[in-house]
């Protein structure tokens, strides 16, 4: 597996955000299960966004501080990341019109007035980020070239962990 220049895993980050619709979603140091989220990418901001309900166990555990996990990955198997940052709940009315959809006004029942709902910011602190080639004729070539030489390992994909400055 050969590395990403931070460029790269950047943009595959980016990509890979923009392609999936919703990953996985836990608190660090919570014994609840992570759960599937839709996500909203800010990439100049290094930050995603997720609207849910106040009722919820994942809202009510968030807490000034909190650090969170988020892991997606390209439905074709090309793409992987596992984020970490710090989750808060957003007061920002601004962001949540520019994010709201039909899809998000379907899990509430007075729609965008509802007093349900509830924005989480997720600052990006670290990202790793892996990449596979897509070339099935080139997997099964570097499958078949490792089992021939035990010394040699698949490369079939790239990988980076990159980490997000915080303007002060």
């Amino acid at each position: 597996m050969s590395d990403l220049s931070r460029d790269e895993a950047h943009a595959a980050l980016t990509d890979l955000l923009s392609d999936v619709r919703a990953g996985m979603l836990g608190l660090k140091g919570s014994d609840q299960h992570m759960q599937p989220m839709t996500h909203h990418h800010d990439p100049e901001a290094s930050t995603l966004w997720f609207i849910t309900s106040r009722k919820t166990d994942l809202a009510r555990a968030v807490e000034n501080g909190t650090v969170a996990r988020f892991t997606a990955t390209k439905g074709d198997q090309r793409a992987w990341a596992s984020m970490t940052g710090t989750i808060a709940h957003s007061a920002d009315t601004a962001k949540l019109d520019e994010i709201w959809s039909s899809v998000a006004a379907a899990w509430f029942d007075k729609g965008r007035d509802d007093p349900d709902i509830c924005l989480l910011e997720m600052r990006l602190a670290e990202a790793a980020v892996w990449t596979a080639t897509g070339n099935p004729l080139v997997f099964g070539l570097e499958i078949a070239r490792a089992n021939l030489n035990e010394e040699r390992k698949p490369d079939i994909g790239s990988h980076a962990v990159i980490g997000f400055s915080r303007a002060a």
